[in-house]
């Protein structure tokens, strides 16, 4: 197990002492602050995973919300939803493997996997919505900047001294900066879904997905340091498509278990073009023929393997747990096909090669992901709860800016008295909210508003 500790100043672009794993260099193993390795014969990339796994972070995702919200019960006696900690460890078991039938690290692939949804708020993407509402003029909130964030400072594993740290608010050798986790660049790059700042999509500039807050720079640019631009890493190209793999499947397993997905209403013409309709613009580009969608959901429903009439049965739960198994295998086998097509036999790792996923699987994956939001993200108590959660987030952001630091946990509350201004202590109040469960924000947005 990894514990806490201090050490030498980091020294940027320096490399591990020990020898990378095959299809890597010393600068994939480099770490933003230099340490010797304390048990001889592990990979860079094993530190990483056990770093991340034993991480309160990812403790906690446990009790944040998928898409049905933790401790909500369903039809089946035995069925559990799945949370963002579930959803991580099934993403990482599908990434590790896929990573390396393709000759990337597994360790690598499956510590970014386990990494990927860290930053993510309580209450979902909904929350997400609402952090972002409130942090506008301290640099927005996104999920995929905060992960960064919270691996690089926010957790605390590893300090060394404040002078030699270009990010830290002082130059005051004598005081110990959080450098977080301290993982390995590989890993960091490979967490690392969207590698451009706030409006700098290199397609979109409108997007509100980014990777980078502007006070992480200095550690973003260190990690992306020989990279191509704004491309991704192959490794976080495999963790993003095992991300969908996951998430598409899953939700709609979970649906099934909870009642809301009823598996004749994929036949019924009109239900059809009501999940069409969701899936474009939303999941497939705005001018994806609803015929190419059509097709995709006939060529699953036509798989013999395929849960038709399920009814919550054992019998019927053994068969959607197949299903699920083939659904995994089905779109990891294309993406591992159509790339090794492309570029063969040998090792592909960090900027060799793309992901290249047939758009026949991405169709399939975008119906899935568009009949769950149909039917489990859509449906009207749903719409209710959200309302409610989005007043939750945005009470508490006004609760704990007008009454900090009392609110804020002693690690936050010692970052929010070091912080220089107020757009820091801004930032401050909204990495302590991000890193709440669902339960435990509803639980201090009651003790700080006296609400029930």
């Amino acid at each position: 197990m990894e514990g806490t500790s201090t050490g030498t100043a980091p020294t940027p672009g320096a490399y591990a002492h020990q020898a990378p794993p095959p299809g890597y260099d010393p600068t994939s193993v480099a770490r933003w602050a230099v340490e010797p390795d304390k048990r001889p014969g592990r990979t860079a990339f094993q530190r990483d995973r056990a770093r991340v796994l034993h991480s309160s972070a990812l403790r906690r995702l446990a009790g944040k919300t998928q898409v049905v919200t933790p401790g909500t019960r369903s039809r089946v006696w035995d069925a559990s939803p799945r949370t963002r900690l579930t959803h991580s460890l099934e993403c990482a078991q599908v990434g590790r493997e896929l990573g390396a039938a393709l000759g990337c690290d597994p360790d690598l692939v499956e510590a970014a996997c386990l990494s990927h949804d860290l930053g993510h708020p309580p209450f979902g993407h909904n929350g997400e919505q609402a952090l972002n509402e409130f942090a506008e003029d301290c640099g927005g909130f996104e999920g995929n900047a905060q992960s960064l964030r919270l691996l690089t400072r926010i957790e605390p594993k590893r300090f060394v001294r404040g002078d030699a740290v270009p990010s830290a608010a002082t130059a005051d050798g004598d005081h110990l900066v959080s450098v977080g986790l301290n993982l390995t660049r590989a890993t960091l790059d490979a967490a690392t879904k969207y590698p451009w700042p706030r409006g700098a999509h290199p397609t979109d500039p409108g997007s509100p997905k980014f990777g980078v807050y502007d006070d992480d720079r200095p550690v973003f640019d260190w990690v992306r340091e020989g990279a191509p631009g704004t491309r991704i890493t192959f490794e976080a190209q495999v963790m993003d498509w095992s991300d969908d793999v996951a998430y598409s499947v899953h939700d709609v397993e979970d649906g099934l278990h909870a009642g809301h997905i009823d598996p004749n209403c994929l036949h019924a013409e009109p239900e059809r073009q009501e999940i069409f309709r969701v899936a474009v613009g939303r999941y497939v580009a705005a001018d994806t023929d609803p015929a190419e969608l059509s097709a995709a959901l006939d060529r699953l429903l036509d798989q013999e393997w395929w849960p038709h009439g399920y009814d919550g049965s054992a019998v019927a739960q053994a068969r959607l747990k197949d299903a699920t198994s083939q659904l995994i295998g089905r779109f990891c086998l294309a993406a591992e096909g159509a790339t090794r097509a492309t570029y063969g036999s040998g090792r592909l790792t960090r900027y060799a090669a793309e992901l290249v996923v047939p758009r026949a699987a991405r169709l399939e994956c975008a119906v899935l992901k568009a009949v769950a939001d149909r039917y489990v993200m859509q449906r009207a108590e749903q719409e209710l709860l959200r309302a409610d959660q989005r007043i939750v987030v945005a009470e508490l952001a006004e609760a704990l800016t007008a009454r900090a630091p009392e609110g804020l946990d002693p690690q936050f509350r010692a970052l929010f008295d070091e912080a220089p201004d107020d757009r820091a202590r801004k930032r401050v109040i909204v990495d302590q909210i991000s890193s709440l469960t669902d339960a435990a924000a509803r639980s201090l947005h009651a003790r700080l508003t006296g609400q029930t």
